[in-house]
């Protein structure tokens, strides 16, 4: 809840965009793009916390909200885009996509319910 708060706090700033996907049961589907940069990386948006509900995988959603982020971002003045996820249907879809493997980090990001795992990063050019 923490976290969401402080995603709906940054959002009338434009340092943060949400995007949302629906069907007729409700949201399946989130993704942010990360505006705010340091002022050496005013080209760059970060996107993060791609989300699609299990109910909507496999249907396009994840694909369509990628899509989105990427139009976005260019409307915003962003040519480059950086990721990093955790998770191996993810990467799929970011290749699929046409996002560029940066290299694999053991260890980086912390699970759930503890434990250590590895981080993917991508990047992709607009």
């Amino acid at each position: 809840r923490d976290f969401w708060q402080q995603v709906a706090d940054e959002l009338p700033h434009a340092a943060r965009a949400l995007l949302v996907a629906e069907d007729e049961q409700g949201i399946v589907g989130t993704v942010q793009l990360l505006l705010a940069q340091p002022e050496n990386q005013p080209h760059r948006a970060d996107l993060a916390k791609m989300l699609v509900h299990r109910r909507a995988r496999q249907q396009g959603v994840g694909a369509a909200l990628l899509a989105a982020a990427e139009t976005l971002a260019r409307d915003c003045g962003k040519t480059l885009l950086v990721l990093d996820t955790a998770s191996v249907e993810a990467e799929r879809l970011y290749l699929r996509g046409g996002w560029q493997r940066c290299g694999t980090v053991p260890g980086y990001a912390l699970l759930p319910y503890g434990g250590l795992c590895a981080t993917t990063f991508f990047y992709r050019e607009l």
